[in-house]
C-alpha cells in the first residue's frame, strides 16, 4: 500500500495517507508526484497505446475526420501524436491533474491544447468532436460508465477505447472462469474477495490505483451509440480461437457512426 505514495514523507505517514485517502485522491497524488518523470517511468515507445494511436490516425485520415479529443490525456502523448501525424485536424485534450498538463506543455504541447477537467464532466457542447478517444484511463476509474456517457455526448463520428482486457490474463481455465463469473454478475465480488475486500489494486506504477476492467465491459454502451463496432488487438496474441477476447490483454475498441 505504501508504494503508491513512496514519494511522500516517512513510511508511517505513507501508511496513514493510503489508509485514510480515497482512491481518487491517492491517484491524483500519485500523478502529481510523478508528473515530471511519468513518461520516463511509465511510457514505452512502441507500446500498445502507440499501436492504437497509429491506427486511430490512419482512420482519421481515411474517413476525413476534422477534430479529435483525447480524454485523460496525461502528459499529452495522444495530443502530441495527433498534432504531428494529423496536422490539419483540430486537436484537444482534457486532463484533471494540473501537474500532468504542465508537464505536457514543457514537452512542447501548445498551452491551449489541453483543458483542465474531468472526463465525466466535460466542458464541451454536444457533438463537439468528430473523434473522441482514450488511452489507458478507464481501468483507473471505479465506474467507466459516466465517462463513456460523456464521450458519446461530445462525439459525432467515432469513439476509440485503447485499454485493458482482463479476460486474456492467466491460463485458459482462469480466463474461462473470469468470463463465466462476469456473465453471472459475480466477478466484482470474486475480485474483492481475492483482493482482501478492496475493489481496486494499489500499484507502484500505472497510476497507483487500478480496477479490474475490459474494453468488452463497454461494448454494450458503445453499441447503442454506434452504427458499427469492432476490435483491434494491440499486443501479440495467445493461441486461442476466441481472439481477441481471450487472446490479448490490450485491445482497441472502435465505435463508428456513418454520420
Amino acid at each position: 500500500m505504501a508504494t503508491i505514495v513512496a514519494v511522500k514523507g516517512t513510511s508511517a505517514r505513507r501508511g496513514d495517507r493510503a489508509a485514510s485517502s480515497s482512491p481518487e485522491q491517492l491517484q491524483h497524488d500519485f500523478y502529481t508526484a510523478t508528473a515530471d518523470r511519468y513518461d520516463q517511468d511509465f511510457v514505452c515507445e512502441g507500446d500498445e497505446h502507440y499501436v492504437a494511436l497509429d491506427f486511430v490516425s490512419a482512420l482519421i485520415d481515411g474517413y476525413g475526420y476534422k477534430s479529435v479529443l483525447d480524454v485523460g490525456t496525461g502528459t499529452g502523448r495522444g495530443v502530441k501524436h495527433f498534432l504531428e501525424r494529423n496536422p490539419d485536424v483540430e486537436v484537444k485534450g482534457i486532463e484533471p491533474v494540473r501537474a500532468l498538463i504542465e508537464q505536457a506543455e514543457r514537452k512542447g504541447v501548445p498551452p491551449d491544447a489541453i483543458v483542465e477537467g474531468r472526463g465525466d464532466e466535460m466542458p464541451f457542447e454536444d457533438r463537439s468532436f468528430d473523434v473522441v478517444c482514450e488511452f489507458g484511463i478507464l481501468h483507473h476509474v471505479a465506474d467507466p460508465v459516466p465517462i463513456l456517457t460523456e464521450m458519446t455526448r461530445v462525439a459525432r463520428r467515432a469513439i476509440f477505447l485503447s485499454d485493458e482486457n482482463r479476460f486474456a490474463n492467466g491460463g485458459p481455465v482462469h480466463r474461462a472462469a473470469k468470463y463465466a463469473l462476469y456473465n453471472l454478475g459475480l466477478w466484482p465480488l470474486a475480485f474483492r474477495l481475492r483482493n482482501k475486500g478492496r475493489p481496486y489494486l494499489l500499484t507502484a506504477g500505472d497510476g497507483g490505483v487500478a480496477y479490474s476492467y475490459s474494453v468488452y465491459d463497454s461494448l454494450e454502451q458503445l453499441n447503442e451509440w454506434a452504427d458499427r463496432t469492432f476490435f483491434v488487438p494491440l499486443l501479440p496474441a495467445a493461441a486461442t480461437r476466441f481472439h481477441p477476447l481471450f487472446g490479448t490483454t490490450n485491445v482497441l475498441l472502435c465505435a463508428l457512426r456513418d454520420r
